[in-house]
């Protein structure tokens, strides 16, 4: 154990440095904790960043998870500007006193309950956990219509989720998952139950966002948002399908944060800003994500959502609430199936 962390650390220690010299190198730099170019099109975010503002926002590919625990780690000499996470991990964050304070342009059209009062953490879009599919890599089964098909033999090996006790939207899929299976915030035996059965099925389970290898069709079915589902199908023109499972679901916001002590607070304003603007809002809406911020959506990116019906299964909890339970829930998870 204390070797792997002395690693862990020497990474972070690397990392950090790494940054550091991209400081030197460029001034008109912000360093954004967990921005993956294969996530929500972090990766055409960025480039509309540096054409209109000409601030460089490096991509970086931690999960929400990691994200906090390197922030945490250089609390005392902060290298990050900005941070993306799953709101619970925002949630979470607070309690550690790393985040600034921050409301940026257009802050009065964020909803009361996506935005912390104070600045600390706001929503800037949200997606829907289902069932994204390789149709291709199936070999001829059924496209699974519902989290009990998961648990069929038949898809013995080719289902994969992110790891829950790391990554927010692998936690985000074991609250979709316990509602769904009866469960609620304060009962999670229903989604430790699921996870039990679902690795006698062989799950391959990632840290790390998977979308290129369920494109390859290494994981067949993956546990994920929606938004990265109609990517693949719509941009990358891939044979997927995604699925709102039958026993229902939930909506999740992700959030951004400005790091307290950032290296680069007025770039990182900017940024921030920016990504508030209608421009910048609109970016998600086209990469498949709902904008926090109520901006139309082109009806050519509309019509490729499933329908409205299917959408209906989706519901929304208690963010707070699932904020608290995270914890102990991995905990849960990591005693119990990991």
């Amino acid at each position: 154990m204390k070797k792997s962390l002395s690693g862990f650390l020497g990474l972070l220690m690397l990392s950090a440095g790494l940054y550091t010299g991209a400081a030197q190198a460029d001034d008109n730099l912000v360093i954004c904790y967990n921005c993956p170019p294969e996530w929500a099109d972090w990766a055409g975010q960025i480039k509309n960043i540096k054409a209109d503002t000409g601030i460089t926002v490096p991509l970086d590919n931690k999960n929400s998870g990691q994200s906090l625990a390197q922030i945490m780690a250089e609390k005392k000499s902060p290298v990050a500007d900005v941070v993306y996470l799953g709101i619970t991990s925002a949630i979470e964050a607070m309690k550690y006193d790393v985040l600034g304070t921050y409301k940026p342009k257009n802050w009065d059209q964020i909803p009361a309950d996506l935005k912390d009062p104070n600045g600390h953490w706001f929503a800037i879009h949200s997606g829907t956990i289902g069932i994204f599919v390789n149709k291709a890599a199936l070999e001829g089964k059924p496209v699974p219509q519902s989290w009990a098909d998961l648990l069929k033999p038949e898809y013995k090996g080719m289902v994969g989720y992110l790891d829950p006790s790391s990554a927010f939207v692998g936690y985000a899929a074991a609250v979709a998952i316990n509602q769904a299976s009866g469960g609620s915030l304060s009962n999670f035996a229903p989604a430790i139950d699921y996870f039990k059965k679902l690795k006698q099925n062989q799950p391959i389970v990632p840290k790390q966002t998977a979308y290129a290898r369920v494109l390859s069709g290494e994981i067949p079915i993956l546990i994920d948002f929606d938004f990265n589902a109609y990517r693949a199908k719509y941009k990358d023109h891939a044979d997927v399908a995604f699925v709102i499972p039958k026993e229902g679901t939930v909506s999740f916001p992700y959030v951004m944060s400005l790091v307290k002590g950032a290296p680069h607070q007025a770039n990182a304003e900017k940024v921030l800003d920016y990504i508030m603007t209608d421009k910048g809002q609109a970016h998600w809406a086209n990469a498949f994500l709902k904008p926090v911020r109520n901006v139309q959506i082109p009806k050519d990116v509309a019509d490729k959502f499933l329908p409205a019906a299917d959408y209906a299964r989706a519901k929304t909890v208690n963010y707070a609430q699932m904020a608290k339970e995270q914890e102990p829930f991995q905990r849960m998870y990591l005693d119990q199936v990991h």
